[in-house]
C-alpha cells in the first residue's frame, strides 16, 4: 500500500515539509510506503473549464506542461493521500488549488474513495480555515476524511520551530497511524468482498426559475 503526499509549498524543505515527513514516518512504521511529490515553485495555471478532459474523456488536463497530469497518474496507483499546504492569508497556497481543482476535476475517479488528510502549517493563525478549503476536495469526491487527535496544523515560522510543536508532532504521528488503520481496514474489507458503494446517477439542479 502506498500514501501520495502533495507539498503544497515553494520551500522543498520547509515546515510543511517536516510535518508531512512526520505523518510518513508513522506511515512507514506500519508497513505503508509514502511518496512526497513536491509543488516546488514552478507557476501553475488555473482550472480555465474548457472540458476538454471530460469530452475527449482523457481524463487527464489539457495543459500538459506542469505536475498535474503526473499528479492524476500517481493517484491511478495510490491508495491514499496527504495534502499539505503553508498558510497564506488565511488560506492555503494557490499553487496547490489551482493543482487540485484540475486535477481533481479531470482526474476525479482516481483519488474517490481513497482516504485523505488534509495538513497545514503557519506561524501563527488561520489554519483551521486552510484545512476546512482542502478538506472540501475530498467531500464532493467520495473520499474517507483522516482525523487526528486535534486538527491537523503545526506552528512555527523555521523548520526546526516546527519541532518544538510538541502537540501538532503528535498530532502528525496520529494522522499517520490513523491513515494505515483505514488502509488495512480497507484492504481486508474488499479482501472480504465488501467493496465501497456504487453511486447513483448524478442528479444536477439549479436554482434559476
Amino acid at each position: 500500500m502506498k500514501v501520495l503526499m502533495v507539498n503544497g509549498s515553494s520551500r522543498k524543505n520547509g515546515c510543511t515539509f517536516s510535518a508531512l515527513s512526520e505523518v510518513a514516518k508513522a506511515l512507514n512504521n506500519n508497513g505503508i510506503e509514502t511518496e512526497i511529490l513536491q509543488l516546488g515553485t514552478d507557476p501553475y495555471r488555473d482550472c480555465i473549464g474548457c472540458g476538454a478532459c471530460r469530452t475527449k474523456n482523457t481524463n487527464r488536463c489539457i495543459f500538459n506542461d506542469d505536475i498535474v497530469n503526473t499528479l492524476i497518474e500517481k493517484a491511478e496507483t495510490a491508495d491514499g493521500f496527504v495534502f499539505g499546504s503553508p498558510v497564506y492569508y488565511a488560506h492555503p497556497s494557490g499553487r496547490l488549488l489551482s493543482v487540485m481543482d484540475r486535477a481533481f476535476y479531470a482526474g476525479g475517479k482516481f483519488f474517490a474513495y481513497k482516504p485523505a488528510a488534509a495538513i497545514v502549517s503557519a506561524r501563527r493563525a488561520g489554519t483551521t480555515a486552510s484545512v476546512d478549503v482542502i478538506n472540501k476536495y475530498f467531500l464532493i469526491n467520495n473520499m474517507p476524511v483522516v482525523a487526528s487527535c486535534y486538527w491537523n496544523m503545526v506552528h512555527g515560522n523555521k523548520p526546526e520551530e516546527v519541532y518544538l510543536d510538541k502537540e501538532g508532532i503528535e498530532i502528525m504521528n496520529n494522522l499517520g497511524n490513523n491513515m494505515a488503520w483505514y488502509l488495512k481496514s480497507f484492504a481486508l474489507a474488499k479482501e472480504n468482498g465488501i467493496d465501497h458503494p456504487v453511486l447513483e446517477n448524478k442528479v444536477l439542479t439549479n436554482f434559476i426559475r
